[in-house]
């Protein structure tokens, strides 16, 4: 069975390097918030090209404390995407704030900057540009609303580790960035995790005060909570960060392979700007007849998904708790048709192959 993300695999890739990082991890006696965090802030920080990162229990966590540290809660509204993972919107209720949905850009499936505008109110505080599949959002255009509104531009690039905009890697070009680093993740732990990132040195230190109930010297000073990332996931966080641009390179070399052996068939690609340099965290295709492509391919032994089946506002639990823009339609209308084909850097040549020819065949 080839599934469709496969995070053991990647365990196998690095093996010895991680058993060894968790070994030495157990035997320092110092297992929260030591020498491997700090290395780890150090390292991605210069990788994203910001002067801070801090480590977070998870990338939930990481959007409710930037919110928190722009001093974003209730009364305030955070613009962001339905087509995303519920965690977006999660993280926003979090921190007290209204989550605004707008709907997606029908040619790249990201945030579509034309409807923000129809959303702003004098409640706007943010705008949370997910990008959304291992792309990046029309930073540019985005950009220009929130300064011109004075808002913030938090990014969410938990599905974009390591890619660009204009030369820059997400993360360093918004007033602050989030990371997931779930295991499935391009830069994934073995558990959860989570990183922020930041050019403000005042937003950085908010930042870790509040992951930590808020202390400076062990006394509140304002109210926080318990967000620490662990030592033995930032040991493994480590090492995989140094194969993470030859692991994207292997994922955008499968992408190419798809793109060459697909596009003859009755499908659909997210277009990509040439402004960025994807990761394809995810590949994902456009179908007329998702179930029964999905229940083909399962039969011949792959295990295709759906990112996302079910819009938030539609969620039963977000139904009437978050505002919505006037026109969702590519949002609501794409969820029938996406699918997401296997992907990731140890996904063999073979099996690549194999799910080309599953897909010729079903299309034939």
């Amino acid at each position: 069975m080839i599934l469709c993300s496969n995070p053991s695999e990647q365990f196998k890739s690095y093996q010895s390097e991680i058993e060894l990082a968790v070994s030495t991890v157990m035997r320092s006696k110092n297992y929260i918030l030591g020498e491997q965090v700090s290395l780890l802030e150090e390292e991605f920080a210069k990788y994203i090209g910001t002067s801070s990162a801090i480590g977070v229990a998870n990338g939930t966590d990481a959007i409710e404390i930037a919110l928190r540290s722009l001093n974003i809660g209730y009364g305030d509204e955070v613009i962001t995407v339905s087509h995303t993972a519920v965690a977006t919107v999660a993280a926003i209720e979090a921190s007290g704030a209204k989550a605004v949905l707008v709907d997606i850009d029908p040619n790249f499936y990201t945030l579509n900057p034309n409807q923000l505008e129809m959303v702003l109110t004098k409640k706007t505080k943010a705008v949370i540009a997910v990008h959304l599949y291992g792309n990046a959002v029309d930073l540019d255009s985005v950009l220009s609303f929130c300064k011109a509104n004075k808002i913030f531009l938090i990014e969410d690039v938990s599905q974009a580790h390591g890619a660009k905009y204009k030369g820059k890697r997400l993360g360093s070009i918004g007033d602050i960035g989030c990371f997931s680093c779930y295991p499935t993740k391009n830069l994934g732990a073995i558990g959860d995790a989570g990183l922020v990132t930041t050019n403000n040195l005042d937003l950085a230190n908010k930042v870790r005060m509040i992951r930590e109930y808020g202390w400076r010297n062990r006394t509140s000073m304002f109210p926080g909570r318990n967000s620490r990332l662990d030592e033995i996931q930032a040991a493994i966080l480590r090492i995989k960060l140094k194969y993470l641009d030859s692991d994207n390179q292997k994922r955008r070399d499968t992408a190419k392979f798809y793109y060459d052996n697909l596009s003859l068939l009755p499908i659909e690609f997210p277009k990509i700007s040439m402004n960025v340099e994807s990761v394809f965290h995810l590949f994902v295709i456009n179908v007329a007849n998702q179930k029964k492509l999905i229940d083909y391919l399962k039969k011949e032994g792959v295990m295709a998904g759906i990112h996302y089946p079910l819009p938030v506002h539609l969620h039963p639990a977000y139904k009437d708790r978050v505002v919505i823009s006037k026109d969702m339609s590519v949002t609501e209308g794409i969820v029938k048709k996406i699918v997401s084909l296997p992907i990731y850097p140890e996904l063999s040549h073979s099996d690549t192959k194999l799910i080309v020819n599953a897909m010729k065949k079903f299309f034939k």
